[in-house]
């Protein structure tokens, strides 16, 4: 899976309070969640995220409390993958179970700039600045958990391993 967009750059300890504010908890609709992404930390956020576009972060992106909003209002307002130094546990088994790729590479981390150009190999683990003529390699998805992102996150991975068996006779 090949992805491409613009970088949007914060720092360390990025917290799910600030990805979905606590007051927004009561919506489930992730086109909703999404007018609300990054709004505690970048309240112009979702007026300058386009389709593909991702989040560059430093250490511990995710932090706080367990809701599966903030990921599921990152994909929902189009952002295609989040790199990062390094996630909460939390935050990254949510993300890969709705289907949101995740990313951890300190270096590309240090070397992208907000704005950057980058181009994402899922099946590789190659990001490519295209702003920088840089490239860098984060750890690849092992296979099982890239079906779980190609499915588009853990329940269709499931109904399609579900299906798949009964058309089999399993």
């Amino acid at each position: 899976m090949r992805l491409k967009g613009r970088a949007h750059k914060y720092g360390a300890d990025v917290n799910t309070d600030v990805i979905v504010p606590g007051r927004y908890l009561n919506i489930s609709e992730p086109s909703e969640l999404a007018k609300h992404c990054m709004e505690g930390i970048d309240s112009g956020f979702t007026a300058r995220v386009e389709s593909g576009d991702v989040i560059v972060a430093a250490t511990n992106f995710g932090c706080g409390s367990s809701r599966e909003h903030a990921p599921v209002a990152i994909k929902a307002c189009g952002v295609s993958c989040v790199i990062a130094s390094s996630f909460a546990r939390i935050f990254f088994r949510n993300a890969v179970n709705i289907g949101l790729p995740l990313l951890e590479c300190a270096e590309a981390v240090t070397e992208t700039d907000d704005g950057d150009v980058l181009e994402v190999d899922l099946s590789s683990g190659k990001i490519n600045n295209t702003s920088k003529y840089k490239t860098f390699t984060a750890t690849p998805y092992p296979e099982f958990m890239m079906g779980i992102i190609n499915a588009g996150g853990l329940i269709e991975y499931t109904k399609n391993r579900f299906y798949e068996g009964d058309k089999h006779g399993s």
